[in-house]
């Protein structure tokens, strides 16, 4: 069985509060499509790279109280990301598991390595110069993390291990989360059907 001959794995999820109304479409096995709207710019351009060097289809809706700050929005978005993410995965049959990869960006270098175990734990390690670039919170960028961490249900270590742009140093980030990811959810026929000894990653 070739990777062609699985069939496409594909997610939609709504998430309404009184602070925020969320809709995300996500499918792994895309070729890096996005429509990415959630009203923080900088957060949008982080999506979007997200989507791109992932290989993933995502649509990003979100019409939060920004009129208050940018947590709200970027939460429930993190949050229904990582939800969007388990929904996609089902089963986990076939897919490699584990991912890593490191990328620089110009002085700033990230590290990313992830375990689709079905547990979730998130250990960041980054510091940032500034309180925000652009429109969003650099303080937010742990959140967004573990929210994706604690409802994908994975194991997530990021690192910056060097770098003094804080716009370069988010973006690494990302983008090191987006090419692990995409290497973890990779399905070969030759994969074990459930990479685990125990038979499942739930």
């Amino acid at each position: 069985m070739s990777d062609s001959s699985f069939s496409p794995r594909t997610a939609a999820v709504e998430r309404t509060t009184a602070e925020t109304d969320v809709s995300i479409t996500l499918g792994l096995d895309g070729d890096g499509t996005y429509d990415i709207d959630t009203g923080v710019g900088f957060f949008d351009h982080m999506l979007r790279l997200f989507a791109k060097h992932g290989g993933l289809d995502l649509a990003v809706e979100c019409d939060g109280d920004l009129e208050v700050d940018d947590h709200h929005t970027v939460e429930d978005v993190a949050i229904g990301l990582g939800r969007a993410l388990s929904d996609a995965l089902g089963d986990k049959a076939h897919i490699a598991r584990y991912g890593h990869a490191y990328v620089p960006m110009d002085d700033a270098l990230a590290r990313a390595v992830v375990d689709l175990s079905g547990r979730s734990y998130c250990h960041l390690e980054a510091s940032f110069e500034r309180e925000r670039v652009g429109d969003f919170s650099t303080e937010l960028v742990e959140h967004v993390w573990r929210s994706v961490a604690d409802h994908a249900r994975c194991n997530l270590h990021l690192t910056v291990l060097h770098g003094h742009n804080a716009h370069h140093k988010i973006e690494a980030l990302f983008k090191a989360a987006a090419r692990a990811l995409r290497g973890a959810v990779r399905r070969r026929a030759d994969h074990a059907e459930v990479a685990s000894t125990k038979g499942t990653l739930a």
